[in-house]
């Protein structure tokens, strides 16, 4: 009997998070291009921070929270 391995999915990691115009690229650890998330258009809106994990975004009045592969994975009322 053979026995193998499966390779665990590899997770990926926000190494930086930069906002062009209303477009942002987010990076993993090896400069690729990993998401490209709309910063919305509005004068508060646009880029909030980023974690290793998350990258969170200003709209109007909402805050959006999404993972690595550019989902959605939480909102938050930024008030206006």
């Amino acid at each position: 009997m053979i026995w193998t391995m499966q390779a665990e999915p590899t997770s990926k990691v926000i190494a930086s998070a930069v906002q062009r115009g209303s477009t942002i690229y987010v990076y993993n650890e090896k400069g690729t291009i990993i998401a490209n998330l709309n910063g919305g258009s509005g004068s508060k809106d646009g880029l909030v921070g980023y974690t290793n994990r998350t990258v969170s975004i200003r709209r109007g009045s909402t805050i959006y929270v999404y993972n690595p592969n550019g989902s959605i994975i939480s909102t938050i009322n930024a008030g206006s």
